[in-house]
């Protein structure tokens, strides 16, 4: 029974299959975890093959070509076969099936009751999963193909955030490097604060909006170790770009280990966050239950009551597509 008091068929686990790549591994994170949510509140299986991009960063989904949650004892053919997956992960034909198949049968009304369509509601900032609508949606079909972005369910997310966290765990060499780049900076610091400088793509996207200097950076960087009078501040600084000690003068700072998977866990295992609106900094305070301050404008002033853990609740905006970026 789950909390709208609705029944699901337990003989047979629905399954609720993602259609869409939405932009790069931060948007995709959020988005699976969201479903994840929804699957352990009604007892549901996700497939999520649009994942496949960043599938052999995480143990579970580095195992399963279907990348399901939760974690299937069941082992395709597909797993089975040596070098069959690196293959199929690589040409990314599983996700373009489910995409076209999606199409063809929302088109045709092949299935009828037994498979529906999801889509979001481009009118709102979120489409609700906990909302009876879609819960309804969900009952009524087998098979539910997932079409959208904004799909989210942060109550959910915040009452199962520790079998989703279990479920995403990195691969031991991308944990082993994130945790090495924090701990050495602890060795010198009391605080240590990670600092997503996202610039490259930022430029344009949102017309530039969220693209703040280095020497904006600085100055929030400074306010935030004013913040911690008595204690010793280093920042754990992940950006997308090259930068000098020199940008950052009066400052402890060290770069991030460079590879976006090994930055992103790394940033979740300081004890702040800050940087401009985005699901990547989002899923570093969710993952290591970090409070996040999220930059929306250059006169921001950093203050902690106002940093948060993240629930993976906010749609940044339309993202851009994976192959039209670079770096974090």
């Amino acid at each position: 029974m789950c909390d709208n008091n609705i029944t699901l068929n337990t003989r047979k686990r629905k399954k609720i299959v993602l259609v869409n790549r939405c932009g790069r591994m931060g948007n995709r994170l959020a988005l699976f975890a969201n479903f994840a949510a929804l699957a352990e509140e009604l007892d549901c299986t996700i497939v999520n093959c649009p994942f496949h991009s960043y599938a052999k960063s995480f143990v579970n989904t580095s195992k399963d070509i279907y990348c399901r949650y939760p974690v299937t004892t069941e082992k395709s053919i597909w797993d089975r076969i040596p070098g069959a997956a690196d293959i199929i992960r690589g040409t990314r034909i599983f996700s373009h099936t489910t995409r076209a198949a999606s199409s063809l049968i929302e088109r045709w009304n092949i299935g009828k009751k037994s498979i529906s369509t999801l889509r979001e509601d481009k009118s709102t900032p979120i489409t609700s999963l906990e909302s009876p609508q879609i819960i309804d949606a969900i009952t009524k079909a087998d098979i539910v193909f997932a079409n959208g972005w904004k799909f989210r369910a942060p109550n959910w997310v915040e009452k199962h955030a520790e079998a989703i966290r279990d479920y995403f765990r990195p691969v031991k060499e991308i944990e082993a490097t994130a945790h090495r780049a924090v701990e050495e900076v602890r060795q010198n610091a009391d605080v240590v604060v990670a600092v997503h400088m996202r610039r490259g793509d930022y430029r344009r996207w949102h017309s530039g909006k969220y693209f703040f200097s280095r020497e904006q950076y600085a100055q929030w960087m400074l306010q935030m170790k004013k913040l911690f009078p008595e204690s010793r501040v280093s920042f754990l600084l992940c950006s997308d770009e090259a930068f000098s000690e020199d940008d950052f003068q009066g400052l402890s700072v060290t770069a991030g280990p460079g590879n976006p998977t090994e930055d992103m866990h790394a940033m979740a295992g300081c004890d702040w966050i800050f940087g401009p609106l985005s699901t990547f900094s989002q899923w570093a305070s969710f993952y290591g239950a970090t409070p996040l301050f999220h930059l929306r404008d250059k006169s921001d002033q950093l203050e902690l009551a106002r940093f948060q853990i993240s629930n993976l609740h906010e749609v940044p905006g339309t993202p851009l597509p994976e192959d039209s970026c670079s770096g974090l």
